[in-house]
């Protein structure tokens, strides 16, 4: 393996390879309104392009329907951003809800709405171009992808199938392995020990890279923030001022790995 080339390649699936955004919103808002019962079960014209402009602050899923909460109690768009850990913990609290029970919630909507409108429930999720291409090439190479992701692996397969991708099983680490990111890279770099593994690692939010280059023990790991994804301009101008984390564009993505650095 070429010293420019991964042998292993960890890709997130939001932001990375799929772009959810219709889906995420719908989703949100149909546990939104299961939680807190609103009686327009209609949301407002602007509510959707807004949830979409605030989607870089959410890691994990139970945020999705809490931040709807924070727009519709007119917390302004600047303040999430800058605060929304402690804003999205403090609706916690102040609504008597679990995050646990709020993802639960979440996973049993998208079950039931995949069960009922299969088509209709694909139909909202958008490959980035010349993903799935690339995909498909890099599962007949050398290289090894692995999908690190935060939402459900059977949600993550049902997608790529459906495009024609047939991942492994055991390459799709998604939220049910209830594992941090930074562990799963060392859990690759453990099972690649007597190989001389290069890992190469992309994300589209700039602080699950920052907690990886916070590890000393992933130093060796390179890391590229999709700009593509869901992330902020100022996002990606404070990578272009680190060395320790690469800014990688869609169209490298596609190129040969030697572009990438």
């Amino acid at each position: 393996m070429a010293e420019n080339s991964p042998t292993v390649l960890a890709l997130d699936f939001d932001g990375v390879i799929c772009d959810g955004l219709i889906e995420y919103f719908q989703t949100a808002w149909r546990t939104y309104c299961q939680i807190w019962l609103p009686s327009n079960q209609t949301p407002s014209s602007n509510l959707a392009e807004s949830f979409y402009r605030l989607r870089p602050v959410i890691e994990t899923g139970w945020e999705m329907p809490i931040l709807i909460k924070a727009m519709l109690s007119d917390i302004t768009p600047a303040k999430i951003e800058q605060d929304w850990n402690t804003i999205s913990h403090q609706i916690l609290r102040e609504t008597h809800l679990a995050a646990a029970d709020i993802s639960q919630k979440l996973d049993r909507v998208r079950d039931e709405w995949i069960a009922t409108d299969l088509a209709g429930w694909l139909s909202l999720h958008r490959f980035y171009p010349g993903v799935v291409e690339r995909l498909r090439s890099l599962l007949q190479s050398s290289v090894k992808p692995m999908i690190i992701t935060t939402k459900e692996g059977r949600f993550v397969q049902q997608l790529l199938q459906q495009q024609g991708v047939q991942m492994p099983a055991e390459s799709i680490i998604g939220k049910e392995s209830q594992r941090p990111k930074p562990q799963v890279l060392r859990e690759l770099i453990a099972a690649y020990s007597e190989v001389a593994l290069s890992l190469w690692f992309v994300e589209d939010r700039l602080k699950t890279l920052q907690v990886v280059q916070q590890q000393p023990d992933l130093d060796a790991v390179q890391l590229f923030l999709a700009d593509w994804g869901y992330n902020t301009q100022k996002e990606r101008e404070a990578v272009r001022q680190t060395a320790r984390i690469h800014l990688l564009s869609l169209s490298q993505f596609a190129q040969e790995f030697s572009g990438w650095l």
